[in-house]
């Protein structure tokens, strides 16, 4: 089975690299995909009490602020 090809939606606006957080979208259901700092601090974690199989990440609120701004 291929993989569903993803569609950028929004990136740091600070990005240099181009391996920056951004916000991704799948191209044929309604899922968005994250790309960000992974939060690693045990005490954030604990704060989140993710089940098996999750995880965290940080972006930057710029991130989905652009996007947000550009759906108006």
């Amino acid at each position: 089975m291929a993989t569903e090809p993803l569609r950028k939606l929004s990136g740091s606006p600070d990005c240099k690299n181009g391996t920056c957080p951004t916000l991704w979208a799948k191209t044929t259901t309604n899922d968005y995909v994250v790309q960000g700092y992974a939060i690693s601090d045990p005490e954030e974690l604990a704060q989140l009490d993710l089940p098996e199989g999750e995880t965290a990440v940080r972006i930057p609120a710029a991130v989905l602020e652009g996007y947000f701004r550009a759906q108006r």
